[in-house]
């Protein structure tokens, strides 16, 4: 499975999910009539015909079936939403899904560990991975100066950046 996103709240009162997307561009999702959700990534996954969605700003809203008020789709907060690996096209050489890269270790070349990234944001310039670890919240532009490797197999991001103190 794919995570693209997680079910962050209900919207209104008719059943429908307000769901952050973990996709680059916000309606990757609506590419998708199927998708999987969850309580956590070890599952165990459902499979849901998705009755309607559509891009809201910074959030895609979804009517799924079996949620037909709001407090059934209150219960689905921090649910994970996803779409099978084989649904999806393989990206291009150096370029990674931001589902792949949400909770890679993140260390820099002193061997310091800076913590695991928990999103990604989009600046439009760039896009910038963002590490929770020890110290706090750390922003690491991903671009080739900053980000040396990507070890998808090893979960590890390799990176050239300091903490500040």
């Amino acid at each position: 499975m794919v995570v693209m996103g997680r079910i962050a709240n209900a919207h209104g009162v008719r059943g429908w999910v307000k769901i952050q997307s973990f996709t680059e561009y916000l309606d990757s999702l609506l590419d998708y009539p199927v998708w999987q959700i969850a309580p956590t990534e070890q599952g165990p996954w459902r499979a849901v015909t998705v009755k309607q969605a559509e891009a809201h700003a910074k959030f895609v809203v979804a009517q799924l079936p079996d949620c037909p008020d709001r407090t059934a789709a209150e219960k689905l907060r921090g649910w994970l939403v996803a779409v099978p690996r084989s649904a999806m096209p393989e990206p291009d050489e150096d370029q990674f899904y931001w589902s792949d890269l949400i909770g890679l270790n993140v260390v820099n070349l002193a061997g310091q560990a800076l913590g695991t990234v928990h999103n990604l944001l989009e600046t439009g310039a760039n896009d910038v991975l963002v590490v929770q670890g020890d110290n706090g919240e750390v922003l690491i532009p991903f671009v080739a100066n900053a980000v040396l490797k990507v070890d998808l197999a090893a979960r590890q991001i390799q990176v050239d950046w300091l903490l500040e103190d």
